[in-house]
């Protein structure tokens, strides 16, 4: 079984793989002792990726200023059978329900639980799991009190337990440090043998199409240049980076926002396909161009 994201999130990386790969360095498979670091980790379909893709990786970084996110890595990684056991009991309950207006309930019941913040970490992070497959489209969303909002998904019989990807994930997970913070503290592993994957909540292509409440704390223009300054800093270590970010030209093609903001001589912008998933109009779903921006010629 390969390691793949244990949750369902909304930006997730999974069909921006391949343009991902194809925006990488070509000597990263001979580099000996290679560092990995994500400062935005979401679900991680890039880093259980390149992990398993890239074997001289010795060590690998993630953070995130989710506390919840930080805490289910920690727990697939430290105590992934509690973990199974805990969604297990959880599906049964699920599952032997006949109505949806019973399934409805206990998935109320269960969000007001996960609100309460007052569970163990295991515990909370089984929740997590509980709500991300049961809620609607699988999305991560909580309000300005840090309160899980989304509703119910009208599921009958989703995936809740999945023994496999958990225990897959722990076992790659081994050589991760996970950080729970301001993504900036990674800059403390920047060096020449590190290799960071950015992929920061992205700027809204339309003023309707904003979705990036995975935090209290909205990530809008002001963090995109700070963010730039972060990059500045990390190529002046002398190592390599590759972000990505939604293309502001899909909506206004006037919109320079990025080519403006990355216009360094020693930057290089790409503009690959890709298929955006969540809006609340159907007809607006489909192939978007999103950016990858990179220090380096690939």
């Amino acid at each position: 079984m390969k390691a793949k994201p244990f949750l369902k999130w909304a930006g997730g990386k999974g069909q921006l793989i391949p343009a991902v790969e194809a925006a990488l360095p070509g000597d990263l498979a001979g580099k000996e002792s290679l560092v990995y670091v994500e400062p935005f980790a979401g679900s991680g379909a890039v880093l259980f990726w390149f992990l398993q893709k890239f074997p001289n990786v010795q060590h690998a970084i993630i953070n995130d200023i989710n506390t919840d996110l930080a805490n289910a890595y920690r727990v697939v990684k430290e105590h992934p059978q509690l973990l199974i056991e805990t969604l297990q009991v959880i599906q049964d309950k699920y599952y032997g329900l006949k109505s949806e207006e019973d399934r409805r309930n206990f998935f109320l019941e269960k969000r007001e639980i996960f609100n309460s913040r007052a569970l163990s970490v295991l515990d909370k992070t089984a929740l997590l799991l509980f709500l991300n497959r049961t809620c609607f489209n699988g999305l991560y969303r909580v309000n300005s009190q840090n309160r899980f909002n989304v509703p119910f998904g009208k599921y009958s019989r989703p995936k809740i337990c999945d023994p496999e990807t958990i225990l897959a994930d722990s076992n790659i997970l081994q050589k991760v440090t996970i950080l729970n913070g301001d993504y900036r503290k990674t800059l403390e592993h920047a060096s020449g043998r590190a290799f960071f994957y950015i992929d920061p909540p992205y700027r809204p292509i339309s003023k309707t199409a904003s979705f990036n409440a995975y935090a209290q704390k909205v990530f809008g223009d002001d963090e995109q240049i700070a963010l730039k300054e972060f990059c500045d800093g990390l190529s002046a270590k002398g190592c390599r980076w590759l972000l990505s970010n939604s293309d502001p030209k899909n909506e206004n093609p006037k919109d320079n926002f990025f080519d403006d903001l990355y216009k360094d001589e020693s930057v290089y912008i790409k503009r690959v396909k890709a298929k955006r998933t969540i809006n609340a109009d159907a007809a607006k779903r489909g192939e978007i161009r999103e950016l990858l921006i990179s220090n380096y010629k690939s």
